[in-house]
């Protein structure tokens, strides 16, 4: 299956907890961290929710 690689480009300190909790079920713990991610559309609904905190890296 198709993956996506997904970066964090800002802190989460100051964001609701449902949003921090998002970053975690993406594997997200620090600024500038990259994962790899399955595409799927729960996994992008998960970055919709936090997409000023994250970037879709090619």
């Amino acid at each position: 299956m198709a993956t996506i690689k997904v970066k964090q480009i800002k802190s989460k300190i100051g964001y609701p907890i449902d949003q921090k909790r998002t970053l975690q079920a993406l594997g997200l713990h620090k600024i500038s961290q990259v994962v790899e991610v399955e595409d799927n559309p729960s996994v992008r609904g998960m970055i919709a929710k936090v997409h000023h905190l994250v970037t879709v890296v090619e």
